[in-house]
C-alpha cells in the first residue's frame, strides 16, 4: 500500500444532511478557533471511518470514493462474484496484476477453493503488515510489467489486470499483453478506464512515471488483433448475464480474452 493524499472536500448537499445548521446563522457565527476545531474533528472522523475495522489497513474503496475518481482495482473487488459466475473452476488459481494488489489478493483468498497471487507493478514504500507478510511468502511480488513476468507458461488459470496497462505506451503494451496471456491457462481479464474519466488518486500515483492514457474500445480491439488475442465470447456472455441479474454496471471497460496457446 502506498501513501496517498486524499481529497476530502464535499459539497454540503452531498452529505444528505446539514448538521449544526444553527451555528452558521448570521447572528451566531462561530469564532475562528471553533471553526478550526470543527475542521480537525471532521478530518479525524473521516480517517477513523477509513481505518475502522481494517486493523490499520487502508480501505481502497473508501479512498476511491473520497477521491471522486474511478479506480479499476476497486472495480475488481466489487466484481469478484460476477467473475466467479463467468469463470467457475477457472477461478481456482488467480493472478492479479496492478496497484493495491495486496487488497485484491486478500479478498480472493477468502473465496472458497481459490488460490491467489499478485504482482505490484511498482515499489511499495509503506506496505502494511499483511502486505509485507504476503511479499515475504512470495504470494505478492513487485515486478516491472514492461519486462517478462517471473512465472512459467500457464502458471495461473485466470489473470486479472487493473490500473496498470493504462500507464504503458503501445511500445510496451505490444509485449506486456502477450506476456500476461502467456501465464494464463484459461483466460485473461483486463480492466481499463474509459476515455475522459477522472482517475482515482488510488491509481494515479507519481511512480507510474506518466499520466494514464485512457483509450477507446476500438483502440483496444485493434491492439488485441495486433497481438493475436481473441475475445473469450463464452466468458463475456456469462459475465454480462451475471451482471444483468445483479443490476451491476462497471465504471471500467472489461475485456475477456483467451490465452495465447
Amino acid at each position: 500500500m502506498m501513501s496517498r493524499r486524499l481529497n476530502t472536500s464535499r459539497r454540503p448537499a452531498e452529505s444528505g444532511a446539514t448538521p449544526f445548521i444553527g451555528a452558521f446563522h448570521p447572528k451566531s457565527r462561530p469564532s475562528p478557533m471553533l471553526s478550526i476545531l470543527l475542521l480537525i474533528l471532521g478530518a479525524l472522523l473521516i480517517v477513523g471511518y477509513i481505518f475502522k475495522g481494517s486493523g490499520g489497513r487502508t480501505d481502497v474503496a473508501a479512498l476511491s470514493r473520497l477521491d471522486g475518481g474511478v479506480s479499476c482495482t476497486v472495480e475488481v473487488s466489487r466484481l469478484i462474484p460476477l467473475l466467479k459466475k463467468a469463470y467457475g473452476d477457472s477461478m481456482r488459481k488467480v493472478l492479479h496484476v496492478g496497484p493495491e494488489t495486496c487488497s485484491i489478493v486478500s479478498q480472493l483468498l477468502k473465496e472458497e477453493g481459490t488460490e491467489a497471487w499478485g504482482v505490484e507493478p511498482y515499489e511499495l514504500d509503506d506496505a502494511d503488515g499483511n502486505c509485507r507478510n504476503m511479499m515475504h511468502k512470495g504470494i505478492v511480488r513487485v515486478a516491472d510489467i514492461k519486462f517478462p513476468l517471473p512465472y512459467r507458461p500457464k502458471s495461473f488459470s485466470l489473470v486479472i489486470v487493473s490500473d496498470a496497462l493504462d500507464y504503458l505506451s503501445p511500445k510496451y503494451l505490444n509485449k506486456t499483453i502477450p506476456e500476461l496471456a502467456r501465464v494464463a491457462s484459461d483466460g485473461l481479464v483486463i480492466l481499463s478506464g474509459y476515455p475522459g474519466q477522472q482517475r482515482s488518486k488510488v491509481a494515479e500515483v507519481s511512480k507510474f512515471g506518466r499520466p494514464a492514457k485512457l483509450r477507446s474500445l476500438t483502440w483496444w480491439i485493434r491492439l488485441f488483433i495486433q497481438t493475436s488475442l481473441e475475445e473469450n465470447e463464452t466468458a463475456t456472455k456469462k459475465f454480462q448475464q451475471a451482471a444483468a441479474k445483479k443490476s451491476l454496471e462497471s465504471s471500467c471497460q472489461i475485456f475477456h480474452l483467451k490465452p495465447l496457446h
